[in-house]
Formats: structure tokens, sequence, C-alpha cells
């Protein structure tokens, strides 16, 4: 009976079929023991051998990768799902959509094993091309950030999952936005003549906390009764409030550390007015009202929380009030345009252009690192360095 061809293993590698495989054995890390590992699909003997010899590397420094099928879309799915407990639910939001919009449906049906440096430049650059909304151009800002989302989850498949040796995001081209710095949108007469109109609104006390503290938008709305200390003149920043998919939530700050935040004493003696008018609130609404005992600063006329939709649309609203007032003649220096955010950025400006240290006005922001402050005010910082030759100067002549 005649013998069959029987595919012959040289140095690790043979061809079974209409393709090539290669073995390597790997030591088990727990037990010591070598054991083969086969592998197979390559179209020659030369890919074979290549990938052969890759694997035995990888083996010899203890790092060798299994190799798997799982796709991009399963790893990802699993990665979102792990961390649910552990990331705010906005962030987990946030992640949850730039995977979905962007990642999924152009390379989630690779194999993780599969994605290159190359794949992750190629999606950035198809992105920025038609990506967005329409097919119309994504925003730099987003693949920036698209990018800092997928970094982290392949990391993890590397560092915690070991479904893969090393980070193809890492490797890959990404676009560089341009770094903005937060303008000057008012000077501080302009503030003042802003918290001026504001101050005849129900919520006007909102706008003036959030320009004598520097807090955060979500940061004030999450603010309740028993963190205002109006004897010690100080608020105690505990938490923040978002909005996602539509429902309010209440999370940690920002940094996820509580901090204090001092008050002065027209700070003091406006939220105690508006203290003063939500217990009026509560009266006329009688058994309608909606709020807690120790409940939030800052709510509707009924005492419900309020979503930080409301309080950004009220700003503009508040700017062309003052702007084209029902009544008397329009003032002379009309407000610009200006978000509620910018707020927080004319306190930080004001305070580092007085001399305050970066580390108190960090502090204050709740930058978790005065790094950040000093990186997103540096354009500030330069111009109060250009006066201090001559304020040493001035100081040495009064010597």
């Amino acid at each position: 009976m005649p013998r069959r061809n029987v595919p012959k293993l040289r140095d690790g590698v043979m061809k079974r079929g209409a393709t090539w495989s290669y073995v390597i054995r790997v030591k088990d890390t727990e037990t010591g023991i070598s054991k083969p590992r086969w592998v197979g699909g390559y179209a020659t003997e030369q890919e074979a051998k290549a990938a052969r010899d890759e694997a035995r590397v990888r083996a010899h420094r203890g790092d060798y990768i299994d190799r798997n099928r799982i796709t991009v879309s399963d790893y990802l799915d699993d990665w979102i799902d792990s961390h649910a407990m552990e990331i705010k639910p906005r962030t987990l939001h946030d992640y949850r959509s730039c995977i979905r919009l962007y990642v999924m449906p152009r390379i989630g049906h690779l194999p993780i094993q599969a994605v290159r440096p190359s794949t992750i430049t190629k999606l950035y650059s198809s992105l920025l091309t038609s990506g967005g909304r329409d097919g119309k151009p994504l925003a730099v800002a987003t693949v920036t950030h698209l990018h800092a989302v997928v970094r982290k989850a392949f990391r993890d498949a590397v560092m915690v999952d070991e479904l893969i040796a090393t980070n193809p995001v890492e490797r890959a081209k990404r676009p560089h936005a341009q770094g903005s710095e937060p303008g000057t949108v008012w000077t501080v007469a302009q503030l003042r003549a802003f918290l001026d109109t504001a101050a005849q609104h129900r919520l006007g006390a909102f706008f003036h906390v959030a320009a004598y503290t520097g807090a955060r938008r979500g940061e004030l709305l999450n603010l309740r009764w028993p963190d205002v200390d109006l004897e010690a003149k100080r608020l105690t920043i505990t938490g923040s409030t978002a909005v996602i998919a539509g429902e309010r939530i209440d999370g940690t700050t920002k940094s996820g550390r509580t901090r204090v935040v001092s008050i002065d004493d027209e700070t003091v003696a406006v939220v105690r007015q508006h203290k003063g008018d939500q217990a009026a609130d509560q009266l006329k609404a009688g058994d309608s009202w909606r709020g807690v005992k120790d409940g939030y600063v800052f709510t509707t006329g009924w005492g419900e929380p309020i979503y930080p939709d409301t309080v950004t649309s009220l700003m503009a609203k508040l700017i062309h009030a003052h702007n084209e007032p029902d009544q008397g003649p329009r003032p002379k220096d009309q407000l610009p345009h200006a978000r509620l955010h910018d707020l927080r950025h004319i306190h930080a400006t004001t305070l580092l252009l007085s001399g305050v240290p970066v580390h108190v006005v960090a502090a204050r922001l709740g930058h978790a690192d005065p790094a950040i402050t000093l990186r997103v005010y540096a354009h500030v910082i330069r111009t109060a360095e250009a006066a201090a030759a001559d304020i040493f100067a001035e100081a040495m002549k009064v010597a």
C-alpha cells in the first residue's frame, strides 16, 4: 500500500494543507512546565518563520501571548463593563459613546491581535475626513479625546488581560490640536455689570457664587445647605451634578476629592439672602413644595433640583437682558457673549494677576495638581512674570 505524504516539521515550521504553521515551546510561569504552542494560518513558509522567530523572542522574555480571535468590539464591550463600577457615570457614558460611534463601525470587527499602529492611524485619518455627522469631518479635539480612551483600553489589554504584547495605540500617529488658552472674555467691570443684572433674578445668587468661588456648574448645583457654613465663611464642595441620557445624576467632583472654598463677606450676605428667599418660596408653595430638609442650595421655585442646562441657558438670557433692557436706554458698554464656564476663568485669571500663588488658585479651583493650573493659565502667568523684573527693581529702589 503506497505511503501517504506526511507533513514534515522542519525547525518548528511545517505545511498543513494550504497554509503554514509553526510551533514553539512556552514555559508556564506558574508551573514552570514547558508546553508546545501551535499557531497556523500563514500563507507562506517565510511568514511562518518570521512569526516563529518573533514568538521565540517573546517566549524567552516571558511575555509570549497565546493567539486568540477576540475582536476589538468584544474586548471593548467587556472593558467598559468591567470599569462600570469605578468610572463616574458621565465619564462612562462618554466612553461608551466614543467607542460606539467611532471605533465599532470601523475596526470593531478586527481581531484585537491584528490591530497595528497603522490601523489606529488610518482610523484617526478616516474620522478627521468623514467621521462626523452626515459624513462631515470630525473635530481634532474629538479625535484627540478618542485617542486617550482607546489608549487606556488597549493598555489594559496589554497589562491586565494580557491579550496583546504591545499597545499599538501608543505608536499611532494622532492629530495634535492647537492648545487653546481661556481668554479674558470680560473685564472685572463687565462681570460686575452682569452680576448686577443677574441679582434681579431668583437665581442671581448662583451666578454670584460661581464668579466669586470659581466653582464648576455641576459642583454648585450639587451643593446642599449643610455644605454651607456662613459663620466660618466657607463652602464645602463634596460632589457634582451632570445629566446623562436626560437624567440628572449626582456624582463625585472631577478630581474625586472634597474641597473647602472660602467666601467673602459680600458672598455671605448674598447666600444668606438667597436662603431667606428660598424659605419664602417654600412658605408660598406650602404642600406643593418638593424640596427636602437640608436640600439643595439652588433649586426651582418648587424646591426641585435644577438641571445644568437651565443655568447655562439662563446666563445667555441675562446677558441679553443687560444689553437690551425692557425699560430705559441700552447701556453704552454692551456685554460680549460669554459662557457660564467663563466665570470660572475670570475668577482664576483675576487671582493670578493679583499675585495669588498658583498652588492656592489650584486648590480653590479643585485642580488635582497645580501643574494643571500652570498649563491652562500659562498665558496669565507669563503676563505676571513680565512685571516681575519691574517689581523687584522697584523694591530695590525703596530699599
